[in-house]
């Protein structure tokens, strides 16, 4: 398996920390409102990655936190006139319902920020200690200066980054570059005591903290969006470095930025969408299609007619599986399409390539609709292809979906069959009745005579 490594420019082939072990951790939201459309991608990403190393077999430990204290829940708070904790509280159960309607699998471990703030204040206290912190009216910074490698993720040097669109001006600090680890609080904000005075802690330090404490010193994967490679990512490797001169995680991984009808998502532009906002109008896999039709790390562009098209591919697959009657467990793998399976396998080593995983599962599904093909043969290219697509996170809720699993026709038929054994009861012909029940029943359809009516389900495939 070869992945894309940010902090060495190029894709390498993966090597767990553990052999068939993966731990991989990746940031999570920072709850002061619904999360949008571009947090979605990231989220699923690694949702995906987390299901295709599960798939091949490794046991995964899926790290994601939550931010719950930041200076814009604190402006949240204050907008809505409540506390920072209301704020959390109620986005992060937001964040957790909207992550379930994407069909996002929960985290092995979801830790809060202000779980573990006795081991950030520790944590910031080490590299004080260790000349790597430096401390200036309660306010604690990261000497950048004082860490040679500082940069080597995001490839920006200290002496380029000037007061600037990502530097904040400080005259407290010693350089431009050096970034903060425990922030002073202000009159009415919330606040932990610690050695530096009332205050609360850096961003770039919770993550450092809550990864190490799941994941121990070095983990395999780090991930995030691309906007996290600086200066969020910079800031967390450089203080593991400098804690134990080990890298935080062996691989950093970042999913491209999306658009907006070719414009950057912003609220002054009227074109930022939350993800509950489209999941009003568009299924989760639609969602989830559009966004794997694309290599993770390429730019992405949001418009209503590329998310309808995917609306109609997923729909595509689920009208091939209710075509031939499908039914979950009534078909028997019998790897006549190994190929598939290998091609599949193929684009996912490939720096996780759905796109390319995509294409396998529209050729599946040609084999499902081409009625030259045995029936046999046409159940196979079915069953793989729902096997296939599930590590995509597609097929999550197939049996409720194929309830009403035949085609329309179909239905029509099958109303005036039974309407015709309706007439033969009402004559108390029990041999008519009887065979049709039992020549539907040879055909997998079960048939169910109840005071409310006669009921109809398919049962199997023969």
């Amino acid at each position: 398996m070869q992945l894309y490594n940010q902090s060495k420019r190029k894709k390498e082939e993966f090597v767990p920390v553990t052999p068939g072990q993966v731990k991989i951790y990746a940031c999570g939201p920072t709850v002061y409102n619904y999360f949008h459309i571009g947090n979605a991608r990231a989220f699923i990403f690694f949702d995906v990655l987390r299901r295709y190393f599960e798939y091949r077999g490794y046991e995964v430990t899926y790290v994601q936190n939550i931010t719950d204290i930041d200076d814009k829940i604190i402006a949240q708070a204050i907008e809505e006139q409540t506390s920072f904790e209301e704020i959390a509280s109620k986005y992060i159960q937001a964040f957790l319902d909207d992550s379930q309607a994407l069909g996002i699998k929960p985290p092995t471990h979801q830790p809060k920020a202000t779980d573990v703030m006795p081991e950030i204040i520790e944590l910031i206290n080490v590299l004080v200690e260790k000349g790597n912190a430096y401390e200036v009216n309660g306010d604690v910074y990261f000497d950048t200066a004082s860490l040679p490698e500082y940069g080597s993720l995001s490839g920006k040097k200290t002496e380029d980054q000037m007061p600037g669109a990502r530097v904040e001006e400080n005259l407290q600090k010693r350089n431009p570059a050096d970034f903060t680890l425990w922030k002073r609080s202000k009159l009415g904000e919330p606040f932990w005591q610690s050695p530096w005075g009332e205050g609360r802690p850096g961003w770039h330090t919770e993550c450092v903290v809550m990864s190490r404490k799941y994941l121990g010193e070095t983990f395999d994967i780090h991930g995030g969006g691309i906007d996290l490679i600086f200066p969020h990512h910079e800031n967390e490797l450089a203080q593991a470095l400098a804690l134990t001169g080990k890298p935080l995680a062996n691989y950093w991984m970042h999913n491209g930025f999306l658009n907006v009808e070719g414009e950057k998502m912003s609220k002054s532009l009227k074109n930022f969408f939350n993800a509950r906002d489209i999941l009003k109008h568009h299924s989760p896999e639609a969602i989830r299609f559009f966004f794997l039709s694309k290599h993770y790390r390429s730019p992405i562009d949001f418009n209503r007619e590329i998310i309808e098209e995917s609306e109609r591919a997923v729909e595509n697959f689920y009208s091939s599986l209710k075509s031939i009657g499908f039914v979950e467990n009534s078909i028997v793998e019998d790897n006549s399409l190994s190929q598939a399976e290998q091609d599949f396998i193929a684009a996912m080593d490939d720096d996780i390539n759905s796109a390319k995983a995509i294409a396998v599962l529209f050729d599946l599904n040609r084999q499902i609709r081409n009625e030259q093909l045995p029936r046999s043969q046409r159940e196979q290219a079915a069953l793989m292809l729902v096997k296939l697509g599930r590590v995509l996170g597609f097929f999550q809720n197939l049996e409720s979906i194929l309830q009403d699993s035949v085609p329309d026709l179909s239905k029509q038929l099958m109303e005036l069959i039974l309407a015709y054994r309706a007439q033969a009861r009402a004559k108390k012909d029990w041999a008519v009745s009887d065979r049709i029940r039992d020549d539907l029943a040879a055909l997998g359809i079960e048939i169910k005579d109840t005071p409310e009516g006669c009921t109809w389900s398919i049962k199997s495939i023969h």
